[in-house]
């Protein structure tokens, strides 16, 4: 059996254990900075970008609006129109050219099967290049 006995002497005892309390409290703190600073760093940075060198469409001169109030009545430019009569107004403006783009403005209020309908009496009536219209929005 082995005893340690204390002699009395005033010297300490080397210990040769690594303390890592204070370790852990650094690691702790840090984890917590950057917990807070993250969400701050991901903010968007403005950068002046290069210039697309795609071609813009070219647009036509008289483009053909065909608006759908939230009532459903159509308007062919500023004329009211009804949908029996879109085909023979479209006709009598684009010159019968069926290949003319169609540019569909709706309000937000039109309901999806009402939109549908027009769009299907476009296409019974030959037209079938349809541009829907809405507003650019600045995100």
């Amino acid at each position: 059996m082995a005893l340690h006995l204390n002699d009395g002497g005033d010297d300490l005892v080397e210990s040769h254990e690594i303390n890592v309390t204070p370790f852990i409290d650094v690691m702790l703190v840090l984890l917590i900075i950057f917990m807070v600073a993250a969400p701050l760093a991901t903010v968007d940075i403005k950068v002046n970008l290069p210039a697309s060198t795609a071609k813009p469409q070219p647009r036509e001169n008289k483009p053909i609006y065909l608006s759908i109030k939230d009532d459903f009545s159509l308007y062919l430019g500023d004329n009211p129109i009804t949908k029996e009569q879109l085909g023979q107004a479209l006709d009598a403006l684009t010159g019968a050219d069926k290949s003319k783009t169609i540019f569909v403005r709706g309000d937000k209020d039109v309901l999806y099967d009402r939109l549908m309908e027009v769009m299907n009496a476009l296409r019974s009536a030959g037209y079938l290049k349809i541009g829907l219209v809405g507003l650019e929005t600045l995100q």
